[in-house]
């Protein structure tokens, strides 16, 4: 062995003891002619001297050294001495004395200091082994390795089997597009990269395995953003003859289990919201439930306003929405420079204007009000019970802009006016979801994925918006961690689905032979789940950018810029695939 102990795990029982270690040096130091060398290994780092009075070989060693150097020392623990001690460092009562140093391996001058993270990002991403050697980039993957290891005991121990699926598969329609693999051996032929396993643990289902799991990388070309990325890691799990509450059961106790062993406690089971009251009250189906600010409707307030538009929108109660958004405290908060911050936020979501009502010792202030009756105001006061200081915010119009901008200006005040714990964690299930949305020209495409099972009892396709679905999503603070659904086990009632969203028999057939052949042959009710494990430890982390807990992320532009990839080929290798490229037509 080229070492006895790791520096960080070296304490006051080892003094006299005789040790190797080996690392990286931290920093070195030169006190009259006595080196200090702090040495770096994955436990920790401590303090070695080189002293000529014990070893002058060693010393003129330490002399060449300098910082990043890979060096190999063997030397006595001794303590430190009284003043001399680091309460910095959990080694700081102790130092070896060193006899031999060796250096390993030298290092040049790092394009920045280990741990500066004021550097710009991509220069990080390009030397991603040296932003790696950060002790905080560690303590992240030490987490991420426990909370996997814990999720895996309780999922094993629940007898869950784990099953790894394949990773070259069929291209199918799941939402995202595809990363295609053309196959050498059949031109003109490709393989995809899996979004999800989502046919293939419904499968095993069918193969009887009652309980399946996978900590399972999937893969999706999507534009990116800080909490996404085209290669990502999701746990995922399958139960036979289940419902929802026996899945979200499992579920909680998983979580639980992942977010304890990240030092989070959490308490079950978790609340639960229909997406209605979801988009109703928090404007988005991923709510952040730290602080209120919860939005109210009051289109009643507005039915018999004099101003044309609102009067408009208020009576179209199927189509539109007219939702308050009172801040406590929120006309002392703002002043008229931030108000007009933000009615330009909301505008850039779709909103005409941003209205308001000042609540002050003398009376209601605000533009909004010469439209309303006496009756309408009082009614208004009702419903959103402000108090003095308070100021009330106004969207309307068409629902699903309505509830996505000021859905957005909430997330917005609480983040501007200090009202989010960053140390709390409020887990919350999202159910009862629509089965279909209608696409930009009213056609009917999947809110999760066509495989879930649609409340039949709501069937009605003409009315598709008002279909339910037997789905639900688990939310934290704001972000959905993960989703799942009770799945169609019935050829009838899959091919019914296909046949809504515009998928022939044949269509069907060729993208999803194998699933609906499968569903012949004595399909269990099943249900599953999957859980983003990169967007868990993100939140574990209090970090927003999921890039910093995967070992070697891309960028939101999809590029590997330690490895430069994608990257062009050999003429050759294109050629065994049977493709050619074609140069882009210019622009103009």
């Amino acid at each position: 062995m080229l070492r006895s102990s790791y520096c960080g795990e070296l304490s006051e029982k080892d003094i006299g003891k005789r040790v190797k270690l080996a690392g990286w040096v931290n920093s070195h130091r030169d006190h009259g002619g006595v080196i200090f060398i702090d040495l770096r290994d994955r436990s920790g780092i401590v303090q070695v001297v080189a002293d000529p009075a014990d070893s002058v070989e060693a010393h003129k060693i330490a002399e060449e050294v300098k910082d990043e150097y890979v060096i190999l020392v063997e030397g006595v623990v001794r303590p430190r001495g009284e003043g001399l001690e680091n309460p910095k460092l959990k080694t700081g009562k102790i130092e070896v004395v060193a006899d031999k140093i060796k250096i390993e391996n030298r290092s040049r001058v790092l394009p920045f200091q280990i741990g500066d993270k004021s550097v710009n990002e991509e220069l990080r991403l390009k030397y991603r082994y040296l932003d790696l050697r950060d002790s905080k980039m560690l303590e992240t993957f030490l987490l991420r390795s426990r909370v996997s290891k814990a999720i895996r005991d309780y999922l094993e121990k629940e007898g869950f089997i784990d099953v790894e699926t394949p990773v070259l598969t069929k291209s199918t329609p799941e939402g995202a597009r595809d990363y295609l693999v053309p196959s050498r051996i059949y031109p003109g032929e490709f393989y995809a990269l899996p979004q999800s396993p989502q046919l293939f643990k419904q499968i095993l289902m069918v193969a009887g395995f009652d309980k399946y799991f996978q900590i399972a990388k999937c893969f999706r070309d999507e534009d990116l953003r800080a909490d996404r990325q085209p290669e990502f890691t999701q746990v995922d799990l399958e139960m036979s003859f289940v419902t929802e509450d026996d899945v979200m059961k499992v579920v909680e106790g998983m979580v639980k289990a992942g977010f304890e062993a990240g030092g989070v406690e959490v308490k079950t089971p978790f609340p639960r919201l229909t997406y209605r009251e979801a988009m109703e009250k928090y404007g988005t189906d991923k709510p952040d439930l730290r602080f209120g600010l919860e939005m109210v409707e009051v289109g009643e307030c507005f039915r018999d306003s004099t101003n044309e538009i609102f009067h408009s929108i208020a009576n179209d109660p199927e189509k539109n929405r007219f939702k308050a958004l009172k801040v406590p405290g929120g006309d002392k908060a703002f002043s008229r420079k931030k108000l007009k911050e933000l009615e330009n936020f909301v505008r850039k979501f779709g909103a005409g204007g941003l209205a308001y009502i000042q609540v002050r010792e003398e009376g209601l202030k605000g533009p909004i009000l010469k439209f309303m009756s006496q009756e309408s105001i009082d009614r208004l006061l009702e419903l959103t019970k402000p108090e003095v200081g308070d100021i009330i915010f106004f969207g309307a119009g068409e629902k699903r802009k309505v509830w996505d901008y000021m859905g957005r200006l909430r997330n917005k005040i609480a983040r501007d006016l200090n009202l989010i714990n960053p140390k709390e964690y409020k887990f919350v299930w999202v159910i009862d979801f629509p089965m279909f949305e209608a696409d930009e020209n009213g056609n009917p495409t999947p809110l999760h994925h066509p495989f879930t099972m649609p409340k039949m009892e709501e069937w009605e396709p003409e009315n598709f918006e008002n279909i339910g679905s037997r789905a639900y999503d688990l939310v934290l603070n704001g972000y959905e961690i993960g989703g799942g659904s009770i799945r169609i086990h019935q050829e009838e009632i899959q091919k019914e689905v296909f046949k809504l969203l515009g998928i022939n028999e044949m269509e069907a057939r060729e993208k999803f032979g194998f699933l609906l052949d499968a569903l012949k042959f004595g399909a269990p009710p099943h249900g599953g789940f999957a859980l983003g494990l990169d967007r868990v430890i993100m939140l574990l982390r209090g970090t927003d950018n999921i890039r910093d807990v995967i070992a070697f992320p891309k960028t939101q532009k999809a590029q590997c810029l330690l490895t430069e990839a994608p990257a062009p080929v050999e003429p050759t290798q294109l050629k065994e695939l049977h493709l050619r490229i074609r140069k882009a037509k210019k622009e103009g």
